[in-house]
């Protein structure tokens, strides 16, 4: 599995790694029972700290897209749906930044999110009947 973080990036580089075993699953490129490289390495082949790699580690984690056990490392998880969560998880990600980007804040983003929900706005209209 390849990582590429860019330090001088915005995103935290815990946030990044997480994003590249997020996008390696969405991809197909990481299937379940694969095992993810022990932290140790992947901090050493970044030049991070190994902190940094157990934080996404342990945000993945957090998201269901991973097992973390102890003596086995980490394993993408068997769940079904993890490919689709990944892939959902990363438009999330994407449409984050975005609204940053637009100069959104946290509360102005939820306060869309919440209002879109609430009104139907992703109901797309009346279906045809055949």
């Amino acid at each position: 599995m390849l990582f590429r973080v860019l330090p001088g990036s915005p995103v935290p580089l815990g946030e990044q790694i997480a994003a590249c075993v997020r996008g390696a699953i969405a991809r197909g490129a990481a299937a379940p029972g694969e095992r993810l490289p022990p932290a140790r390495e992947v901090a050493g082949s970044l030049g991070v700290n190994v902190h940094t790699v157990l934080r996404g580690y342990r945000r993945l984690r957090d998201e269901g897209l991973i097992e973390l056990r102890r003596g086995r490392g980490a394993v993408i998880a068997a769940a079904p749906g993890v490919a689709d969560q990944a892939r959902l998880t990363e438009a999330v990600h994407a449409l984050i930044t975005q609204a940053r980007q637009l100069g959104l804040s946290d509360e102005e983003f939820r306060a869309l999110v919440d209002n879109s929900l609430t009104t139907g706005a992703l109901d797309f209209g009346p279906r045809a009947t055949p």
